[in-house]
């Protein structure tokens, strides 16, 4: 991966993460997500968002549900996952957010 290309992934992970913490129950599908990235400059496949959860729910940052029967996935962040998206703890491949 690039160094450009890994910019781009850590800051998108981390603007995953954020807007997670701000869901009145911490969690999105990832077609919402899709659709919020794409506001904030990220303009990604849902393929790419689909591959940032799973790494998300690897690093123990986020779970995945998947809704049966539908091709619906929900991301929720983990306790761990909103102290990385305040800045609180560091994990490498997501960006540390600036101070608010």
């Amino acid at each position: 991966m690039s160094a450009t290309s890994n910019v781009i992934v850590k800051n998108r992970r981390l603007a995953i993460l954020r807007f997670l913490e701000e869901d009145a129950d911490y969690s999105h599908n990832t077609s919402v997500l899709q659709s919020a990235l794409a506001q904030i400059g990220h303009g990604v496949s849902r393929d790419v968002v689909e591959a940032d959860a799973a790494w998300l729910d690897e690093q123990g940052l986020a779970t995945i549900d998947r809704v049966e029967g539908l091709p619906v996935t929900v991301l929720r962040i983990t306790a761990r996952g909103l102290d990385v998206a305040r800045g609180l703890a560091v994990h490498p491949g997501v960006d540390r957010p600036l101070p608010r």
